[in-house]
């Protein structure tokens, strides 16, 4: 009986309560800056990549493509892959991994 007594007070005590309520918030905290933080920074460095995205620009796609952005609509892009200019394929831009800007005549000649 005196066992079931320590049990029923050890599971009520108000400091033992508190504690796993504050582990609870610190593994909150520690999800938060491991996972969430670093995916909304990366989310946010790739929607600056596409706002700099322009016609004529080479692209890499999400499925390993290389391409050359032909025309830019709101969320698609057409994109002419190889050097067959009748493979011209509309893809949304959230498709676009990587961009790289042509050599301009001016950098070119530096």
């Amino acid at each position: 009986m005196n066992n079931l007594m320590f049990l029923a007070t050890a599971t009520t005590d108000p400091i033992s309560s508190g504690l796993m309520i504050v582990w609870m918030g610190a593994l909150a905290l520690l999800f938060y800056f491991m996972i969430l933080r670093p995916q909304k920074k990366q989310q946010k460095q790739h929607q600056t990549l596409l706002t700099t995205l322009e016609t004529g620009d080479s692209v890499l796609t999400s499925g390993g493509f290389y391409g050359v952005v032909i025309d830019i609509m709101d969320s698609v892009v057409i994109v002419e892959f190889g050097n067959n200019k009748n493979c011209r394929i509309p893809m949304k831009k959230s498709a676009i991994v990587e961009i790289e800007k042509p050599a301009t005549a001016e950098s070119s000649d530096k």
